[in-house]
Formats: structure tokens, C-alpha cells, sequence
């Protein structure tokens, strides 16, 4: 679903990404594990053409896309959930939503599929964004997302700010999407546990290269704790 192959890229003269390269599989969790400044967040901007790379090849669905703008690549069906949420606060949880189907026919109604995945949604439709909790706005974001029916959702640290008890919503979620076959899912987390369920292959980054890789069942086996352990 996504092939990525030995992007680089700079901020000035900082040499941020380094000749990285990975996949995401339909059907499969792909986690990205690394601590706070090497990289992670930058690869997902360049993903979504946020950010420009220097050198190396983005396909998604067997298409090159490095060069599309971040609203083609949504229409390409990428669904991007940003780190902090990014909701618009002023606006109310349904305009939110609909702002997810904007590019969609003109009374394109919202999937009924959101409110079964987050309930809560259900219940604040006409509250404001802003007024949410974080966990409630999280979930908005990432339903925002879902709204779309993208092919590949790329999700940056959602159980960042998070209490547990929707961190566990958030990770059935994950997994339930993950397990219909359509959708490839990438994880960027720095909660290992919560990653470590969730992974069905993983990517450490540090210096904005990847370090190891491999299966989500051995990251326990192979120190991944460790290497991410700040």
C-alpha cells in the first residue's frame, strides 16, 4: 500500500531523514518507535507533502506520489491524523466531521460506521470542538480521518495527553480497522506498550535512521524497549 525507498530531506543544512526507507501493508499495524527529536514526526510531514523531500520515491497504492500536494494525496485516500489533534476548536463536533468529507461529493453524508467506533461523538454533535476533553478530541481527530474511507491512515502519537481509559478505546479502534484487510495502518508512538499490542511490524528511528526493524511478537525479545527508553 505504501513503498517508501531512501527518502532524504533537509531543514537548511540539517540532514533530518536519512536514506530511509519502509512499507505499510493492508491489513497491518506498522509502528514507528523512536525518542522525541529524531525524525518521526518530519517523516510523516514528508509523507504527506507538508514537507518537501530532497531525494528518494513515495508510492502509494503503486503510484508515485512524492511529488503530489498533501490534498491529492487525501483524495488518494491517505487519512493523516497530525500530533496535538489539530480539531478546530470553534467549530462544533459535526462540523468538524464534515470538514474530513471535504473534498467528497456535495451531500456526501458522514459514515453512520464513526459513531459505532467513538459513541461519545454520537452524544456532542452540536458541542464545539474546543469544549472536549483531550481524550474526546482525539477520538474527533481521528474519526475527522475516517470520514474519507482512506486506504492508508497515518496516525502521530495519539495517546499523547491521553487518559487510559480512552487510550484502550483508541487502541481497540486501531486494531479493528487494521483487522478488515482494507486499510494499512502507520503508528507513530512513544508509548511502548500500547505500541507493542498494536504492532504488526515495527521501525525504530533514531538520528532520522532506522535503527531496527522487524515483527511486532518479537520487540520484547529483540530490546526494543530498551532502544527506545529515554
Amino acid at each position: 500500500m505504501l513503498n517508501v525507498k531512501n527518502i532524504n530531506q533537509y531543514y537548511g543544512g540539517s540532514h533530518i531523514l536519512r536514506d530511509v526507507s519502509l512499507q505499510a501493508q493492508r491489513g497491518k499495524v506498522t509502528v514507528l518507535l523512536g525518542r522525541n527529536g529524531v525524525g518521526k514526526t518530519t517523516l510523516l510531514k514528508s509523507l504527506m507533502g507538508l514537507v518537501a523531500i530532497r531525494t528518494g520515491s513515495i508510492e502509494f497504492d503503486g503510484k508515485p506520489i512524492h511529488d503530489a500536494t498533501p490534498y491529492q494525496r487525501a483524495r488518494a485516500g491517505i487519512g493523516f491524523v497530525p500530533q496535538g489533534r489539530e480539531i478546530f476548536g470553534r467549530l462544533t463536533v459535526e462540523e468538524n466531521l464534515r470538514m474530513g468529507l471535504a473534498y467528497k461529493p456535495a451531500g456526501e453524508t458522514i459514515p453512520a460506521e464513526l459513531f459505532e467506533l467513538f459513541p461519545v461523538l454520537k452524544q456532542m454533535l452540536r458541542r464545539r470542538g474546543g469544549d472536549l476533553s483531550g481524550g474526546q478530541q482525539q477520538q474527533l481527530a481521528i474519526a475527522r480521518a475516517l470520514a474519507a474511507r482512506p486506504r492508508l491512515l497515518i496516525l502521530d502519537e495519539p495517546t499523547e495527553g491521553i487518559q487510559p481509559s480512552i487510550i484502550k478505546d483508541i487502541g481497540r479502534v486501531i486494531r479493528m480497522l487494521a483487522d478488515r484487510g482494507d486499510m494499512a495502518i502507520l503508528l507513530v508512538e512513544q508509548y511502548y506498550d500500547f505500541a507493542r499490542e498494536l504492532a504488526d511490524d515495527y521501525l525504530v528511528m533514531q538520528r532520522g535512521e532506522f535503527i531496527a526493524r522487524g515483527l511486532g511478537r518479537d520487540m520484547e525479545t529483540q530490546g526494543v524497549r530498551q532502544l527506545v527508553a529515554i
